[in-house]
């Protein structure tokens, strides 16, 4: 009996995964993840349905959650779960989803998880949340990675929430060949990323006060937010670093700066861990969260004000040796405690998989 229950547990799954699957994007690489864990996944891309149409209906939309277009993913995401007779439905960031089709899904006896990486409840206020607020109470389970978002949810009705953190791509994100060394490295301060919170004034200051050699690569709008000689000097190349160039951008920098976003609240950054598991050389804002994962000056290096950053910049810069013993720590540390998709993914599945026969036993009830 105990040997049928072990089967039951560990049996794949079939999930329809709904995310974003634009190139670079971390929807793809928690599929890939699910895939490795064992599970058949029936991708949906999300962004058929909220890029459809002309640039300000897709905006309107954005916002509003309302149209034919909206009606058309609900409808969809109903027949693709019966077609594939699926156990689960993964939304990642589900803005169009409405509680009748949730509630529809549960009555055929299917899982339902929302994987939400941004905060609607945070002080960035970021747009789009109206629909999905309203239907928190009726997924099965919440994915979060904060503990303010866990007690947020729970104090909405979440029927069960699960905190994970964010992670690394191991498909993507490894360190440098052999013998990688500052020869290579063409990079001296690097950030990549996007200008959220008060980064663009925080490396201008870097540059133009504390005269240190910033290099920053993001999204276009980084021209948007800094002044025409701060964006020469620091922004030379328009366009993000999406997988194989982002991790030759970490390889290629000598220190790797890693910011809060603080309009969603977070307790660490994602991209600390992808630097680390990249090989990197951390240079992270000092935070719990940070220092719960990372031991301080032997994995990484933290920094709580501009002049701290300035300071340990000037410290490890010309120090390559004390850099390379660092990065490599801290890769280490990455992978033994388990800061990657899989292991993450992994502990969300053991929650499905004890949700699942709940979930089953209500499959006539509306």
């Amino acid at each position: 009996m105990r040997e049928m229950e072990l089967s039951a547990v560990l049996q794949p799954l079939r999930i329809l995964y709904i995310a974003p699957m634009n190139y670079g994007w971390y929807g793809l690489y928690r599929q890939r993840s699910l895939e490795r864990l064992g599970h058949t996944v029936f991708p949906v891309d999300i962004m058929q349905y909220e890029g459809r149409g002309n640039p300000w209906m897709a905006r309107l939309r954005y916002r509003l959650q309302i149209g034919k277009v909206v009606d058309q993913m609900n409808d969809d995401v109903l027949g693709l779960a019966r077609q594939h007779r699926v156990d689960a439905v993964w939304f990642d960031k589900p803005l169009f989803i409405r509680a009748a089709t949730l509630r529809a899904l549960r009555a055929m006896g299917i899982v339902t998880i929302d994987y939400m990486i941004d905060n609607p409840f945070g002080p960035r206020r970021d747009p789009g949340f109206r629909l999905y607020v309203r239907t928190i109470p009726e997924y099965d389970l919440h994915v979060q990675q904060r503990d303010v978002s866990v007690q947020d949810y729970l104090q909405r009705g979440a029927r069960r929430v699960v905190k994970v953190q964010t992670a690394f791509e191991p498909s993507v994100h490894f360190p440098p060949p052999a013998g990688w060394s500052d020869a290579e490295r063409t990079r001296e301060v690097s950030f990549i990323g996007t200008p959220y919170d008060q980064r663009p004034r925080f490396l201008t200051e870097l540059w133009q006060t504390y005269k240190l050699p910033v290099i920053i690569s993001g999204p276009r709008i980084w021209r948007r937010k800094l002044s025409f000689a701060a964006s020469a000097a620091l922004y030379p190349r328009d366009g993000e670093l999406y997988d194989a160039e982002y991790r030759e951008g970490v390889w290629r920098s000598k220190v790797n700066l890693s910011f809060l976003t603080h309009g969603n609240q977070d307790e660490y950054a994602h991209k600390s861990f992808e630097i680390a598991a990249c090989g990197g050389f951390l240079l992270a804002e000092r935070s719990p969260g940070h220092s719960e994962r990372f031991v301080e000056d032997e994995e990484a290096v933290f920094f709580s004000d501009i002049q701290e950053c300035a300071e340990k910049i000037r410290r490890y810069l010309p120090d390559e040796a004390a850099r390379r013993r660092i990065a490599a720590a801290g890769q280490r540390r990455a992978v033994a405690s388990g800061y990657d998709n899989d292991t993450q993914l992994g502990n969300v599945m053991k929650v499905v998989r004890e949700l699942l026969p709940a979930v089953r036993s209500g499959r006539t009830q509306s």
